[in-house]
C-alpha cells in the first residue's frame, strides 16, 4: 500500500483542477497622483519610455489621438482595469449547441468576452450550452435565459436550431452570427442575422466567370444549395430561384438541348469527403477546357482541387471562391502557380486594431474567420442598443439583416490582395 501511494505521489502533486473558480477576477484601479496636466505629447513620452501605469492614470477618458486611444484601450483590456462606469451592468448571454458547433462554441465566446474587454462598462458575460437544437432544449434555455434576467442573447446556431427559435418566439433579442436571413423565413422584429451572404458573393463572382462553368462543392446542405444557385444564376442572371430546391445526381449539365443559351453551359459536380482523385473529371476533358470552375468546398479539398487542375493541364481561365476559402491556408497549403487565377470573395472588410489585437491575446481570430467576425459585429450592434454609444463596426442593418460589403481578392504568393478585372 505504501509503495502505491508513493507512485501516486507525483499524480497527486501535479494533478490540474479545471473547475472554474467562482472567485471573481480581481480588478485593478488606477489613481492619478500627478499634480501636473499631461498632454498628448506627454503621454507618447511615457509610453515609449514604458511607463503605462503612469499613461493610463492620465489616459483615464476617450483621447482624441487615435494612436494614444488605442493603445489606451488595449491596456485597459489586458492589465483588467476596473470599469470607470461601474454604475451600469452589461447583460449579455450566449446560447451554445455545443455538439453542432465543434470549437465555435469556445471561439464565439472569447469574441465576445474581448469585446466587452475593451469597454469601460461592467459586464456579466454567461453561456448556456445545449446538447442539442431541438426543440425542448431550446426552449428549457431560454425559458432559464429570461428567468435570469438577459434580454440579449448571442446565438451561434444552424438552420435547425434558427427554425426551431423561429417556432418558439421568446421575449428576447437574439443575434444570429451564423445565419443570413436569406436562409429562413421570419418577420420576427427581436431576431437579428448576421451571417454571410454567400448568395450575394457567388453573384459578384459570377460575372467573372466563362463558359463552359465547372461546378465542385462538396455534398453539405449548404454546397448543394451554393451549387444549385450558381448554375440557375449563371444561365439565367437575375432568376428568382427556389432556395428549397438542389440536384442529388453526381453531376448535372445543362446546354442548349434543355432550351438554354447556346453560349453556356455548366458542369456540376459534387464531391464526396472520401474523394482525393479527380481524374475522371479533369483528364483530356474537352468540354472543360478553358472554363472557369467554381469552389464550393472546405480549405483542405479545395488545395486537392487546385493541385489537380494543374496536374491535368486543364488550363481555367480562372477559380472563384466565395468566403469558404477567405483563410491563410489557402496561401500556405497550395503552390502559388495552382492559385494565381482564384479570386476569391470576403465580407470580413471593417477592421479595428484594439478588437484584432484584443482577441489574439485570447487565441482568437476576427481577422479571417467569418463567424468570430460576425460574432463580433453583433455584440457590437447589442452593446450600443444598451448603452446608447456609437458602433464600433458602421454596417448597416436591413430588415433585421446586416448588410456587409463584399471585395473580391486574389491570393498571392504571401498574402490575400484587391482583384482588379482585366479592361
Amino acid at each position: 500500500m505504501k509503495k502505491l501511494l508513493f507512485l501516486l505521489a507525483p499524480c497527486i502533486i501535479f494533478a490540474q483542477s479545471f473547475m472554474i473558480s467562482n472567485i471573481p477576477i480581481p480588478k485593478i484601479y488606477i489613481q492619478d497622483l500627478d499634480p501636473y496636466t499631461c498632454n498628448d505629447k506627454c503621454m507618447k513620452e511615457l509610453l515609449q519610455n514604458g511607463q503605462i501605469f503612469s499613461f493610463l492614470s492620465h489616459a483615464n477618458k476617450k483621447l482624441t489621438d487615435k494612436e494614444l486611444d488605442e493603445a489606451r484601450i488595449i491596456n485597459i483590456a489586458v492589465l483588467n482595469l476596473g470599469a470607470s462606469n461601474a454604475g451600469m451592468k452589461l447583460k449579455i448571454a450566449l446560447l451554445l449547441p455545443y455538439k453542432k458547433i465543434g470549437k465555435y462554441a469556445s471561439t464565439t465566446t472569447n469574441a465576445a468576452f474581448a469585446y466587452l474587454m475593451t469597454k469601460s462598462n461592467s459586464f456579466m458575460l454567461k453561456s448556456y450550452k445545449i446538447p442539442t437544437e431541438n426543440r425542448s432544449d431550446l426552449q428549457e434555455a431560454l425559458t432559464q435565459i429570461e428567468s435570469d434576467g438577459f434580454e440579449y442573447v448571442i446565438a451561434p446556431l444552424t438552420a435547425q436550431g434558427v427554425n426551431n427559435i423561429i417556432e418558439i418566439d421568446p421575449n428576447v433579442n437574439i443575434y444570429f452570427p451564423t445565419m443570413n436571413k436569406k436562409d429562413v423565413h421570419t418577420v420576427s422584429s427581436s431576431l437579428v442575422f448576421g451571417g454571410i451572404d454567400y448568395k450575394q458573393q457567388s453573384k459578384m463572382l459570377l460575372h467573372e466567370a466563362v463558359s463552359p462553368l465547372v461546378i465542385f462543392s462538396d455534398k453539405s446542405q449548404t454546397g448543394r444549395k451554393l451549387a444549385f444557385y450558381q448554375e440557375d444564376e449563371f444561365l439565367h442572371p437575375c432568376a428568382d430561384i427556389n432556395d428549397t430546391m438542389y440536384y442529388n445526381d453526381e453531376i448535372s449539365v445543362y446546354n442548349e438541348d434543355v432550351n438554354l443559351s447556346e453560349e453556356k453551359k455548366v458542369f456540376t459536380y459534387f464531391i464526396s469527403r472520401r474523394t482525393t482523385n479527380l481524374e475522371r473529371y479533369l483528364k483530356e476533358n474537352k468540354d472543360i477546357v478553358n472554363a472557369s470552375f467554381f469552389v464550393n468546398t472546405p480549405i483542405i479539398k479545395t488545395g486537392m482541387i487546385l493541385s489537380q487542375l494543374t496536374l491535368y493541364d486543364v488550363n481555367a481561365t480562372n477559380i472563384l471562391s466565395t468566403q469558404i476559402n477567405y483563410d491563410p491556408l489557402l496561401l500556405s497549403m497550395t503552390q502559388y502557380n495552382d492559385r494565381k487565377n482564384m479570386i476569391v470573395a470576403n465580407s470580413i472588410t471593417k477592421d479595428n486594431n484594439i478588437l484584432i489585437e484584443t482577441n489574439s491575446l485570447l487565441g482568437n481570430d476576427i481577422v479571417y474567420d467569418w463567424i468570430n467576425y460576425t460574432t463580433t459585429v453583433g455584440i457590437d450592434y447589442f452593446y450600443a442598443q444598451i448603452t446608447g454609444e456609437e458602433r464600433e463596426y458602421n454596417i448597416n442593418l436591413l430588415d433585421n439583416q446586416m448588410m456587409y460589403d463584399i471585395e473580391l481578392l486574389r491570393p498571392g504568393i504571401s498574402r490575400f490582395f484587391k482583384y482588379i478585372p482585366d479592361e
